[in-house]
């Protein structure tokens, strides 16, 4: 039998289960079937919504875990573990003081497991971007429509760079890359329509921002790439891609954690849900082609 501990600030005090060692499941799997709230996604080692830290309560050496690469991964891209415990991970079968809940199996120790609540992000909050700033020193989402006119400009420009962009590298005759941002605009397009959508009758139109009302004079999923280069490769695609999803996210965030009206917040962490889905897309997307390329050229 072993004691499983579990702590976070969600719950009003600790709950402690007693599991069967070697049943296979995982810790999630256990959280679950006792309702305990640790946050999940996808359930599959993905998102990295499911982390947690693991301590071990008593004496004696820790179990040896065999530890899966997407799960080394994730925890390298969350910044939870470093260099040298996936060297230990490797080489001694040492568990790292982080894990994914979906990917840990419940062995036959005494531990306890601390999480964080129900965040849109599970490892921390994420830094505000520079679009996300523009809502500090005068400027205040104040109705419904007001942020439903901003998000439509928001996605519609997205959508509308992206679609350059696969235009752009289509006439330099990089396909591969064309194809990646064609595909990226018809995310933002999807969203662009679901704004719309959410807007129905009412009249946004006096409520589209102008481009001088943001910081860098550009609604925050613009990314740094104008032109076509025949010599762009996936990864730096990618990568530029991922930063401005990233700015979409803290722009929905931060309205969801500033605006006073209710509906207005809620509205907003629907949105930054949906977008930071994207980012995790992305960034498997970034880890595959990371792998690829280090397998490459370790066989060169």
């Amino acid at each position: 039998m072993a004691n499983i501990t579990f702590r976070s600030p969600v719950m009003a005090k600790d709950v402690t289960l007693y599991a069967v060692a070697g049943e296979r499941g995982s810790m999630l799997s256990l959280a679950k079937a006792h309702k305990i709230p640790i946050p999940f996604d996808c359930g599959d080692g993905e998102c990295g919504s499911c982390l947690i830290e693991v301590t071990r309560i008593g004496e004696g050496e820790k179990m040896g875990v065999n530890m899966q690469e997407k799960e080394k991964e994730m925890l390298r891209q969350l910044g939870r573990i470093s260099a040298a415990e996936i060297e230990n991970a490797e080489v001694h079968d040492v568990p790292s003081r982080y894990r994914l809940a979906c990917q840990y199996i419940v062995r036959n120790e005494d531990v306890l497991v601390c999480f964080e609540g129900d965040e849109t992000l599970p490892a921390k909050r994420p830094a505000m971007s520079l679009a996300a700033g523009s809502y500090k020193g005068g400027l205040e989402i104040t109705s419904v429509e007001m942020f439903l006119g901003y998000s439509i400009k928001v996605e519609e420009e997205a959508a509308t760079h992206f679609d350059e962009l696969g235009e752009a590298m289509e006439n330099c005759g990089n396909t591969e890359i064309a194809k990646l941002f064609r595909q990226l605009a018809g995310y933002s397009r999807l969203h662009w329509q679901e704004a719309k959508a959410r807007a129905g009758s009412k009249d946004v139109s006096g409520h589209m921002p102008q481009e001088h009302m943001w910081p860098r004079l550009e609604t925050p999923e613009q990314t740094g790439l104008w032109a076509g280069d025949p010599a762009m490769s996936k990864r730096d695609a990618l990568k530029a891609a991922l930063q401005g999803e990233k700015n979409g996210f803290d722009f929905y965030h931060h309205i969801a954690q500033t605006a006073r009206d209710p509906e207005i917040r809620a509205l907003a962490k629907e949105f930054a849900d949906e977008e930071i889905e994207h980012v995790a897309i992305l960034e498997r997307w970034i880890a595959g082609e990371e792998t690829l390329l280090r397998s490459l050229e370790a066989s060169c």
